[in-house]
């Protein structure tokens, strides 16, 4: 390929920077059947609720929705069954030990298309304190009250 194709965002998920710290980020392939492709493309997916499990040393995602194809019929599969990442024995040997300390776990943050391929970026992720949430709301609202100002200065 000598043109790279741009990435197709096809759902996010803003809760989870919200409610965690996002330490590390990494990309996985998602094993799909044919018609949950085809409802990616139409961006009927939702990873909100979704959480990774690692078991038997595979990855699985649990919760994400990705609704049944309009036009398919007995071959659509059920929208919440765990789909599986695909990813590198050496990566998943490393996040193991790592969502075995305590405090982290592993958490869909994007799902994409990459040069035609379904994809999800994950972090590996420590949960936020209620104090720690109230900071960062605190932040952000600092910061949207000085580009108010700032542009309304700019217009007068």
């Amino acid at each position: 390929m000598s043109k790279s194709e741009p990435v197709k965002l096809v759902a996010a998920n803003k809760k989870a920077y919200h409610d965690y710290f996002v330490e590390e980020k990494y990309e996985a392939g998602l094993a799909l059947h044919g018609t949950e492709v085809k409802s990616l493309r139409l961006g009927k997916c939702s990873v909100k609720e979704a959480f990774i499990r690692i078991e038997n040393g595979e990855v699985f995602t649990y919760g994400m929705h990705i609704s049944p194809y309009e036009m398919g019929n007995i071959f659509n599969k059920d929208p919440m069954r765990p789909k599986k990442l695909l990813l590198h024995k050496s990566e998943i040997l490393k996040l193991n030990t790592k969502v075995k300390e305590k405090g982290y776990t592993l958490v869909p943050l994007e799902v994409y298309f990459k040069e035609g391929r379904a994809k999800l970026q994950f972090g590996l992720c420590k949960g936020k304190k209620l104090y720690d949430k109230r900071e960062d709301m605190a932040k952000k609202d600092l910061k949207r009250e000085l580009e108010r100002e700032f542009k309304g200065a700019k217009l007068k």
